[in-house]
């Protein structure tokens, strides 16, 4: 999604938001998932590095310039590619669709104003709060209270390793944690629009709302910068890199990966983020911030665990 996820419902949140339906027979063989799950991590990689990407065109065009330009190259690659048809629909599709785009753009919007603000692998981390909420409280399950315990310790690590926020600028721990807020709205409208728009109809129109409220805001703070061709060309990347590529290997992927296993590789992504921070970006971590990371981990993977378990047994 995060870190920027924008296309997908992808989170370490509800199965049901993470579930396409053609994953529901999906074969669980070891050997057989082993190409789809090289695509999901190819994918995660794509999204985060990326991320990096989108931090280091802050400087030329602001975290808003470069949300729009990711937004709109997005969209216009994903209307071209899928066609959506725009006859047919309900005013309640419509509202539908609106409200996904809505969340969309408000999550990028806040996503990225946090990790022009803190580390990327932290921004992700504390994104990621928001869809291990939703799991939680939608399980509504005892065993779920030991993975919101793991993912506290770990916000408390962050805490705690320094002054205030471990040395975090506050006004970006409170973007990212808004972001991961609308990321668990958007798997919820994700969802809705999933099951009202054929293919990935919905997915562009929705992408296209979300790019349409934030170019006003785009050319506002950005102005002509957003038009410099080196801006164009390293937004465009960004595009392709977070959005169009990791949504075409993941929906192959999805066809023959258990939905599953793809709930939990989603929970790798602060630890993939953390790596392309440092990579990219030079971001090291100390100990005690790979080891709140980890903990953020280890509780969504065991919140989509619980999930997964609870839904064979019904």
């Amino acid at each position: 999604m995060n870190g920027s996820r924008t296309e997908q419902a992808q989170a370490p949140a509800p199965e049901a938001a993470l579930v396409h339906p053609e994953t529901a027979g999906a074969p669980a063989g070891r050997w057989g998932a082993l190409g789809p799950v090289g695509l999901v991590l190819a994918g995660c990689v794509s999204v985060q590095f990326g991320g990096a990407v989108a931090v280091s065109l802050m400087p030329r065009a602001g975290a808003v310039g470069v949300v729009t330009l990711r937004l709109v190259v997005a969209a216009v690659v994903l209307l071209v590619v899928c066609r959506p048809r725009l006859r047919g629909h309900s005013r309640a599709d419509w509202g539908t669709v609106v409200a996904f785009g809505i969340a969309m753009g408000g999550m990028n919007l806040l996503f990225y104003q946090a990790a022009a603000r803190i580390p990327l692998g932290l921004a992700v981390t504390f994104e990621v709060l928001g869809p291990l909420a939703l799991s939680v409280i939608a399980s509504r399950r005892a065993i779920n209270l030991l993975w919101a315990g793991c993912a506290l310790v770990g916000v408390f690590l962050l805490g705690g390793a320094g002054d205030g926020l471990g040395g975090l600028d506050p006004v970006g721990v409170a973007f990212a944690v808004a972001a991961g807020g609308a990321w668990a709205t958007y798997i919820v409208f994700s969802a809705r629009t999933g099951r009202r728009f054929p293919q990935a109809d919905g997915l562009a129109l929705a992408m296209t709302v979300a790019a349409v409220l934030c170019l006003p805001l785009g050319l506002a703070t950005a102005g002509p910068k957003l038009f410099d061709p080196t801006t164009i060309a390293l937004g465009s990347a960004v595009a392709l890199m977070s959005s169009v590529l990791p949504y075409t290997l993941e929906l192959i992927a999805l066809r023959r990966l258990p939905a599953s296993t793809f709930a939990v590789m989603m929970s790798l992504e602060p630890a993939i983020a953390a790596l392309a921070g440092f990579l990219v970006l030079s971001q090291a971590l100390s100990w005690v911030q790979a080891a709140a990371i980890a903990c953020v981990i280890v509780a969504s993977m065991g919140a989509v665990r619980t999930q997964v378990g609870r839904r064979k047994k019904r």
